[in-house]
C-alpha cells in the first residue's frame, strides 16, 4: 500500500511532466519547480522493531517516532522538488513507463491547457483509483490536483493533493 501512495505522490510531484502524456501540453521545456501540498488519511500506523529503535540516538529516535506518527495523521504536508521536462520525456511519456505498468490511465478530457485523467492501479493486493486534473495557467505556470483512494483488504487510504509548478529556465543543470 505504501508503494501505491508513493506512486501517487511522485506522479503529482512531477505533474508538469506527466501532463504531456495525453497531448502536447503547452508548457516550456526545461527546469520546473513543483510545490505539492498533500494529505493522507487511513494510513496504518507503522512501528519499527524495538532493536532498530535501540540503535538510534535519543534525538534520532524522537525524530523517527514523530515522523511515523505524523504520516497517517491526515494533516497537510508540503514538499517542493525540481524536475527537468524535456521533449524526449514528453514524447516517450517517460514518467508513466516501466515502473508504472500496474497502472492504466484514461484521459477524460484534454486541451492544450487542461487535462483530466482517471488512473487505476493494481499492485501488491491494493486497488487504487484516482483522478488527476492539471491546468497550464500559462506556458510557465501549472496548477493541479489529485484525489486517490487505495483499498487493500478492509483498509482504505485516501490521498489528496494540490500543487503548483513553475518554470525556472531552459537549463536543467544536473536535475533529471
Amino acid at each position: 500500500m505504501r508503494r501505491i501512495l508513493f506512486i501517487g505522490l511522485l506522479t503529482v510531484g512531477c505533474s508538469s511532466v506527466w501532463a504531456a502524456d495525453a497531448i502536447k501540453f503547452d508548457v516550456k521545456l526545461g527546469l520546473w519547480e513543483t510545490t505539492n501540498s498533500f494529505q493522507t488519511s487511513g494510513m496504518p500506523q507503522v512501528s519499527l522493531p524495538p532493536n532498530a529503535l535501540a540503535n538510534l540516538t535519543p534525538e534520532q529516535r524522537a525524530k523517527v517516532e514523530a515522523m511515523m506518527k505524523d504520516q497517517g495523521s491526515g494533516r497537510p504536508r508540503t514538499t517542493t522538488q525540481k524536475s527537468c521536462l524535456t521533449r524526449e520525456k514528453m514524447d516517450k511519456r517517460e514518467l508513466f513507463s516501466d515502473d508504472r505498468k500496474e497502472c492504466t490511465r484514461t484521459v477524460v478530457s484534454s486541451t492544450s491547457s487542461k487535462i483530466e485523467m482517471k488512473v487505476q492501479c493494481n499492485s501488491d493486493g491494493a486497488k487504487t483509483n484516482g483522478t488527476f486534473r492539471v491546468e497550464a495557467l500559462n506556458s510557465e505556470t501549472v496548477k493541479g490536483s489529485m484525489q486517490m483512494a487505495s483499498v487493500s483488504g478492509d483498509k482504505t487510504i485516501n490521498m489528496s493533493s494540490n500543487f503548483t509548478s513553475k518554470w525556472l529556465g531552459p537549463d536543467c543543470g544536473d536535475v533529471k
